[in-house]
């Protein structure tokens, strides 16, 4: 079985508890307690007919729990980046949290999908974040991550309802197998090319 660290990142409120618990099949409450520092479950999933076990990190968005959160990046090799289409600002903070996420996890630019969450109170707000604007920042994110072999994708979803909770998921584990597939071949190659360095010069030490 493929283990997959991830992480749920985004400001406080915007729902990634309540996606996390929607996930793992725990159902839909109105209020959950802050997430201090972290919290920690675990999943297993099928993608792409392969096994795998999600260990997800739902990280705390508070700005007081900037320096906790750091340590918590070290390994993962994807995210859910959420906001709340209600709270515009939490959108506006994105790039906050990708230069967080790919400055701190030891593997540079990995997978995120990017989640606009409580889609069903679109109707009752007046300032919300349109499916377009979410869309656009999508596909710029997608622009920088090409080269390292895999896209980012826009989700629209409602922990309330269910709604595309299990797709968000899913995209992600297909995105991170191309990711670590990539890596694996670029890492084949340039032991193939070090091999070869050392074998054409002769008493040279490689490092």
């Amino acid at each position: 079985m493929t283990v997959l660290k991830i992480v749920l990142i985004g400001d406080g409120g915007v729902g990634k508890t309540a996606i996390r618990e929607r996930y793992l099949g725990k159902g839909f409450k109105a209020q959950y307690l802050l997430t201090i520092g972290a919290d920690f479950a675990m999943r297993d999933d099928v993608v792409n007919a392969t096994s795998i076990r999600y260990q997800i990190w739902d990280l705390a968005g508070q700005q007081r729990f900037d320096a906790v959160r750091e340590v918590y990046y070290k390994g993962c090799v994807g995210a859910l980046l959420v906001y709340d289409v209600t709270r515009p600002d939490s959108y506006f903070n994105t790039p906050k949290w990708i230069n967080e996420l790919w400055t701190n996890n030891g593997r540079g630019r990995v997978p995120i999908i990017v989640v606009a969450n409580k889609i069903d109170m679109r109707e009752l707000s007046d300032d919300t974040v349109s499916p377009e604007q979410g869309r656009i920042f999508t596909n710029r994110l997608t622009k920088l991550t090409q080269p390292e072999g895999f896209d980012c994708h826009y989700v629209e979803t409602s922990a309330k309802t269910g709604v595309n909770i299990q797709a968000a998921f899913t995209l992600l584990g297909e995105n991170i197998m191309k990711f670590v597939d990539k890596q694996r071949k670029t890492s084949r190659t340039t032991s193939r090319l070090r091999s070869t360095a050392q074998r054409s010069v002769p008493g040279q030490r490689q490092y």
